[in-house]
């Protein structure tokens, strides 16, 4: 079993300097963005039927899950933190 030295080592890169790359700002920024976008004020008062059925706010909601899905899978694929997977199954 490791100590915290091993648990610091994961979250550090050799030179000592911390892994924020422009990876995480990215992500953070898309994630800040979608809470915004979440909040469809815009939408409240429109009567508006989308495909002469579905009313505006149910719509936007149906797109932004969507959005929101891909996005996270996005995540999920290319930000993974593998190495800290492989340290906690002790594959180091």
């Amino acid at each position: 079993m490791g100590n915290g030295v091993d648990i610091l080592k994961v979250f550090l890169n050799h030179s000592g300097r911390k892994l924020h790359t422009m990876k995480s700002k990215v992500i953070f920024a898309v994630f800040v963005l979608l809470a915004i976008l979440h909040q469809d004020i815009w939408n409240w008062d429109k009567a508006y039927l989308v495909f002469g059925f579905m009313p505006i706010g149910l719509f936007y909601h149906a797109m932004y899950s969507i959005v929101a899905a891909i996005f996270w899978a996005l995540v999920i694929k290319f930000a993974w933190p593998t190495k800290l997977e492989e340290w906690a199954e002790g594959n180091d």
